[in-house]
């Protein structure tokens, strides 16, 4: 008779898949809340304002949140693959491109969505710092690009050689001999 208590290999998968999406959200996550963290003392600096702006830091877990699972999301949907056999600047770059849009439509579909329900109208409610001009879509356009341009090199750098083996590259501690290569032979 089998013991009930033990899981059975689909659970085991299913657990498998549900730790792994967890990790992969977490990353994201920390990664997005640090940038837009970031973004939110630069603005507090650039308005001068003498203190921190705690709200604005709220909004930057709540958006990395948000836009964590987004790209989580799109990642599923397969959106930006398109150059996945070609050399890895091509992906590196062509999924830095389609995530910056996917992000910027999403931040101005949030924004009106949350000025409507605030009483606003769509027009008034697009996002300020956008500022309705392309100059203004263009700058958060290219900001987003090159903060992308690093989650998206070690993702692909992962998806190629491993994502184990790159996080055992990245963390952990090698041979003392600084002449070896990462095939371990001088």
């Amino acid at each position: 008779m089998a013991d009930e208590s033990l899981p059975t290999p689909r659970q085991l998968h299913l657990k498998e898949r549900a730790s792994d999406e967890f990790r992969a959200f977490l990353v994201i996550f920390l990664y997005l809340w640090v940038v837009f963290g970031l973004l939110s003392i630069h603005k507090s600096l650039v308005l001068s304002q003498r203190h921190l702006d705690y709200p604005e830091h709220a909004f930057a877990i709540i958006n990395a949140f948000i836009f964590a699972k987004v790209l989580l999301i799109g990642e599923h949907f397969h959106l930006g693959t398109r150059f996945n056999h070609r050399p890895l600047i091509y992906p590196i770059l062509h999924k830095c491109f389609v995530f910056t849009m996917v992000l910027i439509c999403f931040h101005i579909v949030e924004s009106v969505l949350v000025g409507v329900w605030h009483g606003n109208t769509i027009a008034n409610s697009f996002p300020p710092i956008l500022g309705g001009s392309l100059k203004g879509i263009l700058s958060v356009g290219v900001m987003c690009f090159v903060v992308l341009l690093p989650f998206f090199a070690f993702r692909e750098i992962g998806r190629v050689m491993g994502r184990r083996e790159l996080s055992a590259l990245i963390f952990t501690r090698r041979g003392s001999d600084p002449r070896l290569t990462l095939s371990g032979r001088p």
